[in-house]
């Protein structure tokens, strides 16, 4: 408990008022500067209350300024909660989104802003800070108070691509995009945010293997996005295999096993 702050042996009158707000206006998370508006109620010293309530394990200080209820804690909520206008994305998202079986041992958020990687409820959660041009694509999941942001589809395969030591590994990654059922003006408006031609012919690439018709004008799009120079399709791995002078990418995983990539079962 801070310095100064009056503690109390008993649970009392304002801080079960407290509480009982809580319940009333189905709050199960909150900022202590905004706390008092959502409640319409001023307390006499707001910091003591929440001191207090903390001290008795009552809420949770998730970090400084910021609390949930006693028994509130949805990871996935809070983490973009505690991000500022962050979303859950990558490897987590593309599990969300019952495009992978394997579940990611931490939880990504992309956000603009820079934050360290924390434990929360026992779940570590890892912040991936992007540009905003790039903060994009973000619908809900859930409801109520177990709503959060999360990227769409798109958008969660386009930056796992982007970034793929966010994704799990390259198989896991190839199978989510075969499998998913892909807007081709999303990925066209996406690619051109994030103006990286590697990412727009690999894209391009595996649209063309395996949505060919579906994804027709995103193909034709990624194909006039397409220079002089090669790039690896898997660009973790190393440099070697046939090159693919349609796509200017060099296949360090060849076609066949890409291919073969979507049999897998995990």
């Amino acid at each position: 408990m801070a310095d100064g702050v009056y503690k109390s042996k008993n649970v009392t009158k304002e801080q079960l008022q407290f509480l009982k707000l809580l319940d009333s206006y189905e709050i199960s998370y909150f900022l202590m500067q905004d706390i008092e508006n959502r409640m319409n109620h001023q307390f006499k010293n707001l910091n003591e209350v929440l001191e207090n309530l903390v001290d008795k394990q009552l809420i949770n200080r998730i970090e400084r300024g910021k609390y949930t209820k006693e028994n509130y804690t949805n990871p996935y909520v809070l983490a973009s909660f505690i991000s500022n206008g962050g979303a859950v994305a990558y490897w987590s998202a593309l599990h969300l989104h019952e495009l992978t079986e394997r579940f990611p041992n931490k939880i990504f958020i992309k956000t603009t802003a820079r934050k360290r990687a924390i434990n929360l409820f026992g779940t570590e959660i890892q912040f991936i800070t992007v540009k905003p041009q790039k903060n994009i694509g973000i619908i809900k999941n859930g409801y109520a108070d177990n709503a959060y942001p999360i990227t769409n589809i798109e958008m969660s395969l386009i930056d796992c691509f982007d970034q793929p030591r966010y994704a799990g590994d390259f198989e896991n990654l190839i199978k989510a995009f075969a499998n998913a059922a892909l807007s081709p003006t999303n990925l066209i408006t996406y690619t051109k945010a994030y103006n990286n031609i590697a990412l727009t012919k690999r894209l391009g690439y595996l649209a063309s293997l395996f949505h060919p018709i579906k994804l027709k004008s995103f193909i034709s799009y990624a194909q006039k996005q397409v220079n002089k120079r090669y790039n690896l399709i898997d660009a973790g791995g190393f440099n070697e295999g046939e090159f693919n002078a349609i796509w200017k990418l060099r296949l360090n995983v060849p076609e066949e096993a890409i291919l073969k990539m979507t049999e897998i079962n995990y």
